[in-house]
């Protein structure tokens, strides 16, 4: 029985590891989009292009992301946006973006 257990939790850790690993591409997926767009002005497009292709959507599907239409839309809305993932997911930006919000709402 406990290696049934152990070998179950073993299992999903790996599967979590994987998971972060896709996860990851996508962030990069992000990255080289914006960078494109800065560069070249398609980068809405390079994303959903990726996005919509076959290897786009294993790898949205590998991440834990359903790969629809509404999640094709809102990576591009990040794109537009032009900030990198790195920023975006800091702490300093999340707390930028907050303020910000609040300031407006007063």
């Amino acid at each position: 029985m406990r290696d049934y257990v152990d070998g179950n939790a073993f299992n999903y850790e790996q599967g979590q590891r994987a998971r972060k690993l896709f996860a990851a591409v996508v962030l990069a997926a992000l990255d080289d989009a914006i960078a494109d767009d800065k560069k070249y002005g398609n980068g809405p497009e390079q994303i959903a292009r990726w996005a919509r292709s076959r290897d786009g959507r294993e790898v949205l599907m590998c991440a834990g992301i359903d790969p629809n239409e509404r999640v094709v839309q809102g990576l591009m809305e990040f794109v537009r946006r032009g900030v990198r993932t790195s920023v975006a997911l800091s702490r300093e930006e999340s707390e930028r973006r907050q303020a910000a919000e609040e300031a407006e709402a007063a």
